[in-house]
C-alpha cells in the first residue's frame, strides 16, 4: 500500500506544538498498515518537525529557550527583508529539520510512550503550514 496526502495545519504561534494527532486523524490509512513507514515533509523554510517529549509542556518551553538562544534575532543577518524573524527561522529550520520517517505497526504509529510529533514554528506568524504524508505498507 502507498498512500500520500497533504496536511494543512492552522496558524500556530511561535514555538513548540504538538501534532501527532492531527496527523493521526489526517491519515485513516493508518489503521489498514501492519507494518511500514510513514514519511512527514514540512514544504516551508521557516518551521521544522521533531519528535520529543510529549507529555510536560516546560518541555516545549526549554525547547524553545535553547533554540533561541542557538540562534538569536540580534546576529548581523544580511536577509532581513522579511522581517527579523525570518532569517533566524531559516536557520533553526536547517539545524532541525522539516521531514520525519515514522515506523507503523498494527495500524498505528510506533512511537515511544513519551514521544510525540512536533511542528516547531520559528516565525512570530508563520501562517498555514503544509505537511506532505507519504505512508507505505501493508
Amino acid at each position: 500500500m502507498w498512500r500520500q496526502r497533504e496536511i494543512v495545519l492552522p496558524p500556530y504561534s511561535r514555538g513548540y506544538h504538538l501534532i501527532t494527532a492531527q496527523v493521526v486523524e489526517s491519515l485513516p490509512e493508518l489503521q489498514e498498515c501492519r507494518v511500514g513507514l510513514l514519511h512527514l515533509f514540512l514544504q516551508h523554510t521557516s518551521a521544522s518537525l521533531t519528535i520529543n517529549e510529549n507529555a510536560d509542556p516546560d518541555v516545549r518551553v526549554d525547547m524553545e529557550s535553547l533554540i533561541n538562544a542557538m540562534v538569536p534575532e540580534s546576529f548581523p543577518y544580511v536577509h532581513t527583508i522579511e522581517g527579523p524573524d525570518d532569517m533566524p527561522a531559516h536557520m533553526k529550520a536547517s539545524l532541525m529539520g522539516c521531514s520525519l520517517v515514522l515506523p507503523v505497526g498494527s495500524g498505528q504509529l510506533r512511537l515511544g510512550t513519551w514521544q510525540g510529533i512536533y511542528l516547531c514554528e520559528h516565525r512570530n506568524r508563520g501562517g498555514r503550514r503544509r505537511l506532505v504524508a507519504t505512508l507505505q505498507g501493508e
